[in-house]
């Protein structure tokens, strides 16, 4: 099979694409130019450099490709308008649909490929007549919560080659290859946004929403100012610039008014949610309740929930215990045991 893998510089991409070659197929390196500076960034031009050089020592073409233009537009913008309207959007979620298993599959098909291949955690299971996502055996870098917005179309041209390791493994395997990604530490914040820095970034982009307002208890009374709506997520603690006797933690945001609502940790915690921008991988949407274990965000446990259908391609989610800081324009991913059967974005807390 003739197979373009993704390589971003890392040794997930690096092992994913020793793998593939190993097993006999046809194999080219892709890299995706994605930002014009942040040179140790995914897409950046050390990454690059890295991932050049592992398909060198691979003896396999390497091609980079110049995204940044239609990064920009689609994943960066969003990003940006999403905080501008108080919600806190997953960019990641986003690239995967539209860059990486969007754009980047147009591109490998052009140039003959059967199939687009990643170094991410996470397995696809192929039956006669059906495609099914399922975690990746690594429990702790599990990454099929970020792929839930992958269509079975999508899907149905991808590889996994590495979801069936453990990160110790892979790393054990680059070592033992003498692959230059070996130790490469792994990154951890957004790539457009290296040093972490999402007011600093965001204040660039949008002025507006960069202008101070009340931050205010969910009576109204006003109890301190912020320096812009677009540097506050819901459960938020820390940076709020306000003393009380009881830690205050972010509850809402009110574009409309520009402020910050805060309020008790107890308040941060909800039993119900709305989504949209609906994906179904497994299935097609439900038109009846069904139970689910679901995950708003990523680094939150999954939890028993039930599923309604609503009008407009929305569901309603009622969870069995409270779930804390139900956040919208976040992703919820929704499972079936070890399988993914879809997943949306949340667009408020309640009906």
């Amino acid at each position: 099979m003739k197979i373009i893998i993704a390589m971003s510089g890392g040794v997930d991409s690096s092992v994913a694409a020793a793998l593939l070659k190993e097993e006999g197929h046809e194999v080219s390196g892709m890299t995706m130019q994605l930002m014009p500076r942040n040179e140790s960034a995914c897409g950046g031009l050390d990454a690059i450099e890295d991932a050049k050089k592992v398909a060198h020592q691979l003896g396999i073409p390497h091609y980079v490709i110049d995204f940044r233009d239609i990064f920009a537009r689609t994943v960066i913008d969003d990003f940006c308008q999403e905080y501008s309207l108080g919600r806190t959007p997953n960019p990641c979620v986003l690239c995967n649909k539209l860059i990486k298993f969007g754009a980047l599959w147009e591109k490998a098909a052009e140039m003959g490929a059967d199939f687009i291949a990643t170094g991410h955690y996470a397995c696809i299971e192929r039956s006669e007549n059906q495609i099914y996502l399922k975690k990746g055996v690594d429990t702790k870098k599990d990454q099929s919560y970020f792929l839930c917005r992958l269509t079975r179309e999508q899907l149905s041209h991808t590889l996994f080659p590495i979801g069936g390791l453990t990160k110790t493994k892979v790393r054990q395997i680059a070592r033992e290859m003498g692959l230059p990604t070996a130790a490469r530490p792994e990154s951890q914040e957004i790539c457009f946004i290296p040093d972490d820095d999402y007011a600093g970034f965001l204040k660039g982009y949008l002025k507006q929403s960069s202008q101070p307002g009340p931050i205010m208890d969910e009576q109204g009374n006003i109890l301190g100012e912020h320096q812009g709506i677009t540097a506050y997520t819901i459960g938020q603690r820390h940076g709020l610039g306000i003393a009380t006797a009881e830690p205050l933690y972010v509850t809402a945001i009110a574009p409309d008014r520009n402020a910050v609502i805060v309020g008790t940790k107890a308040e941060t915690y909800g039993t119900e949610l709305v989504a949209g921008n609906l994906n179904w991988i497994a299935s097609q949407k439900p038109d009846y309740t069904i139970n689910v274990k679901a995950k708003v965000r990523y680094r939150h446990p999954e939890a028993e929930a039930t599923i309604a259908p609503l009008d407009n391609n929305e569901i309603f989610i009622k969870f069995t215990a409270p779930q804390m800081a139900i956040t919208p324009g976040q992703t919820i991913a929704f499972y079936d045991g070890d399988t993914i059967i879809g997943g949306g974005t949340i667009i408020r807390q309640g009906r």
